[in-house]
């Protein structure tokens, strides 16, 4: 899943052919607000501009819901409103508020019997039996390995559907976060799929703690979910100011139409036919 910041992003990732749709919060907020990834957009913006993602395509759309904008009652109505905006999931994440980016130092992460109050109320507001309610764990980086997983597991036996560990290291790393979780299901007797395992997600975000891991590799490791939150927003933000820069110096754009993307193709992503003044 590809992160979009916008519903424009969002057409383009299902156009190119992906089955699902992540909305990043760093996303959301860095292009909504030109403000870091630090807790300061809160759930009215999150759900308003995700919903607008979700409006524009078809296909799921997994939205980040940082640490459920408060305590367990804050986290059910969020996925209230998450639903009722049209999304397929959230994730709601361990760390205190303010949170941080998770592959920043300097994180701290609230008691597990709090999450799990989050959690269990998150479960308990859902309507749509199929909406997704991912778990997210920044234990590792905060309390080690070992309790990343202890908390995955308490995390599954409270409801939720999947666990997402943030900032996992090397490829070994990831590896035995899935096989040792597999094991304290077992041992736990929580069949949560066929063959006992957990739904896993990985963050493939770039520049952070992370080795950035083919995504053929992560599910060979039991990873069934691989996001890639940034991937876009970053490509553009560069090539817009390499464009921008040179438009600045040679005053013309003229060098980079071959490298735009056309008004006709624009109106394609757009399902707009302006000769017949149709759309959708």
């Amino acid at each position: 899943m590809p992160g979009a910041f916008n519903a424009l992003t969002a057409r383009l990732i299902e156009t190119v052919g992906f089955p699902a749709v992540y909305v990043s919060g760093a996303g959301l907020t860095n292009a909504t607000c030109g403000v870091p990834d630090i807790g300061l957009i809160g759930l009215d913006e999150f759900v308003k501009l995700a919903g607008y993602i979700a409006a524009a395509v078809d296909v799921p759309v997994v939205c980040d819901a940082d640490t459920g904008f408060g305590g367990p009652a804050n986290a059910a109505r969020t996925v209230q409103l998450y639903e009722r905006a049209g999304l397929a999931g959230l994730h709601i994440e361990d760390q205190e508020f303010p949170k941080r980016c998770g592959h920043l130092a300097g994180k701290d992460v609230i008691a597990c019997d709090e999450m799990v109050a989050r959690i269990r109320a998150a479960v308990a507001a859902r309507t749509d039996k199929d909406f997704l309610i991912i778990a997210r764990t920044d234990a590792r980086a905060v309390e080690g390995f070992d309790a990343a997983v202890a908390r995955a597991a308490r995390y599954l036996a409270a409801g939720a559907d999947a666990i997402f560990p943030e900032a996992l290291e090397r490829a070994e790393e990831f590896a035995a976060f899935s096989a040792t979780l597999k094991q304290k299901i077992a041992t736990a007797h929580l069949p949560l799929a066929p063959d006992n395992s957990a739904v896993l997600m990985a963050n493939m975000t770039e520049f952070g703690k992370s080795q950035l891991l083919p995504l053929s590799d992560l599910a060979a490791m039991g990873y069934r979910m691989v996001i890639y939150p940034q991937t876009a927003l970053r490509v553009m933000m560069k090539q817009a100011e390499a464009c921008l820069r040179d438009v600045k110096q040679a005053g013309t754009q003229q060098a980079w139409l071959d490298r735009m993307q056309t008004r006709q193709e624009l109106y394609d992503l757009l399902k707009y036919n302006p000769a017949a003044e149709t759309w959708p």
